[in-house]
Formats: C-alpha cells, sequence, structure tokens
C-alpha cells in the first residue's frame, strides 16, 4: 500500500517540527526568570528520574529570581543537587523547603552566544519542515506516476506543500526574530 497524498498530515507534520523547535527556544536563557527554564530537570526521586515538575512547584516571585518549592521535605536535597548538576548555572539557596535561584546577568558574549544556539534550532526546525515538504512533493510525483492523480492536481497539491511550507518557515523566523529580541535584552 502506498501513501496516499494528505496535506492536513504534512501540515501536522510541519507543526509538530515548530513545537520542537518552541520548546527548545524555551530552555535558552534569557537574562529573565522563568519556570520552563527549570522544566527538563529530572530529580532523582523515590528510586526513579522525575521531572522537577513531579516533586516541587516553581515559581517566579521577581524577575530574576527562581523559587522552588518542594514538596517532600526529603526530597529538598536531590531537587538542590539536580539543579547544581543541569549546567544552568544557577546556585540554589536552600530555606527549609524553598531552594531560592538568583538568575545571574547575561553579559554580551553569553548573550551573543545564546543567539547562535537559537539561530541552530532554526536551522533545524527549517530543515525538518522542508524533509516535510520533500516527502509530501514524492507522494505526489508517484501519484502522478502511476496516474492516480492528474499534472493538474499534482501541481495543485505541490503549489499547496510549498505554500504551507513557506507559512511554517515564517512563523519559525518569527519566533527566533522575537527570542533574539529577548536575549539581546538588557
Amino acid at each position: 500500500m502506498s501513501a496516499k497524498f494528505d496535506l492536513a498530515d504534512i501540515k501536522r507534520r510541519m507543526q509538530g517540527a515548530i513545537s520542537t523547535f518552541r520548546h527548545e527556544l524555551s530552555g535558552l536563557r534569557t537574562g529573565r526568570a522563568t519556570a520552563s527554564l527549570l522544566e527538563p530537570i529530572t530529580v532523582e526521586a523515590y528510586g526513579a528520574r522525575m521531572p522537577i515538575t513531579q516533586v516541587a512547584t516553581i515559581s517566579v516571585p521577581e524577575s530574576r529570581m527562581l523559587s522552588v518549592q518542594v514538596w517532600d521535605k526529603s526530597m529538598v536535597a536531590a531537587v538542590e543537587k539536580s539543579i547544581r548538576d543541569s549546567n544552568l548555572g544557577l546556585t540554589p539557596n536552600t530555606e527549609g523547603q524553598v531552594i531560592r535561584l538568583r538568575i545571574p546577568e547575561l553579559n554580551e558574549q553569553r548573550r551573543k552566544e545564546l543567539v547562535k544556539v537559537a539561530h541552530k534550532y532554526a536551522e533545524e526546525a527549517k530543515v525538518a519542515v522542508r524533509h516535510v515538504r520533500r516527502d509530501g512533493i514524492d507522494i505526489l510525483k508517484k501519484e502522478l506516476k502511476d496516474k492516480a492523480i492528474s499534472e493538474d492536481d499534482e501541481k495543485r497539491h505541490g503549489t499547496d506543500v510549498q505554500k504551507a511550507t513557506d507559512l511554517f518557515v515564517a512563523e519559525i523566523d518569527q519566533a527566533l526574530a522575537a527570542k533574539e529580541k529577548e536575549i539581546m535584552q538588557v
């Protein structure tokens, strides 16, 4: 059974590439505190690795401060260790079951490095979208060769795929520009 052309499926796959891109961008640290900064961290808890969000509540009391309220007193040391080991460059300051994290200022060089990383993520997302486009065009060519669709249909659907590709690439560029502005803002 050969694959059948489905524009909705192609758009869904392109959207998946953008979702991954947005998630990667959210992990890039800007000068501002954001709870999503700690979301990738896992903690050794109850004999298993768990996301930090399953053992604590993360809040942002100030623009340069994160507060981690650990639910179980016995987990405080494990959460603290996971934060320290996360390579985020944050130093935990513990008071009882609350861990405070001061977000340091980003210097110009670090900001430029983060912008480069954001550009790399954007390029990877664009490549993923183009791969989906290529798959869609390949399906159309095969259907044309098998006489399942007419040349007019192939051209029309090909145009639709290209329009979707252009739309998603523009969305990636917009998200990148917004993140770059956020990172470079002092």
